[in-house]
């Protein structure tokens, strides 16, 4: 497949600081690179001026699931094959890219979904308390759509075309992950599980990987989805 079908979604919220640090790995591969900018206040827009990457930015600021439909949106106009959601705060490792989309271009699979509990080796990298919460959100999420994974809040996915056009996120906030979940049961996508690593810096920590993040997720999905 042409590497130019390939869209790589990254929502960026305030990520001025390591933008550009995320986004430089991913140019050397021939993705299509599009950075939905979520109404940040910070210097973001200024250091992706410089970058040969697609820039859609949101005049404020509408959730992380509001800036993924966005960027699902402009990839499906623009004739992409293969979504894939890679985060902007460098947690995610661009080397994984190639194993998530696999077994969607072997024809194998619908749906990519990175799972960081599936590679043991890094499993005592996830902050204990996190690892707790990630696993209840996951139980929930389960019980709700009846699919069975190991890690249903990891941001690290891809998607074949025909695939996103039957995914549409409504959530706004974090929920979204197991929106996308349900959807998936909703269609009857084929998916797979892809052992993924999540790097957990400094930074990563004070953005959104801490464990009040995770209680967040947590209570997100729960309003979401039974008190609408």
């Amino acid at each position: 497949m042409d590497s130019e079908k390939i869209f790589i979604i990254v929502p960026s919220y305030n990520e001025g600081e390591v933008i550009q640090q995320t986004l430089h790995p991913l140019l050397g591969y021939g993705y299509r690179v599009v950075v939905v900018d979520d109404g940040s206040t910070d210097d973001t827009g200024s250091k992706l001026q410089c970058l040969p990457v697609t820039v859609i930015r949101h005049i404020m600021n509408l959730g992380q699931g509001a800036a993924l439909q966005t960027g699902m949106t402009y990839a499906l106009s623009q004739g992409a094959e293969i979504i894939v959601h890679f985060d902007a705060d460098g947690q995610h490792n661009h080397r994984d890219i190639s194993r998530l989309i696999q077994p969607i271009l072997e024809s194998r699979a619908d749906v990519a979904l990175g799972s960081r509990f599936l590679n043991r080796e890094h499993i005592r990298e996830i902050p204990p308390l996190k690892r707790i919460l990630l696993r209840l959100a996951t139980l929930f999420t389960i019980v709700v759509s009846g699919i069975r994974l190991t890690d249903t809040h990891n941001g690290f996915r891809a998607f074949s075309s025909a695939a996103a056009q039957r995914i549409t996120i409504h959530e706004n906030g974090m929920a979204h992950a197991s929106e996308i979940i349900h959807a998936i049961s909703r269609s009857k996508l084929k998916y797979i599980e892809i052992p993924v690593r999540i790097v957990y810096t400094q930074y990563s920590r004070t953005k959104g990987q801490s464990a009040f993040n995770s209680i967040n997720i947590l209570f997100d999905f729960i309003l979401g989805r039974f008190f609408k």
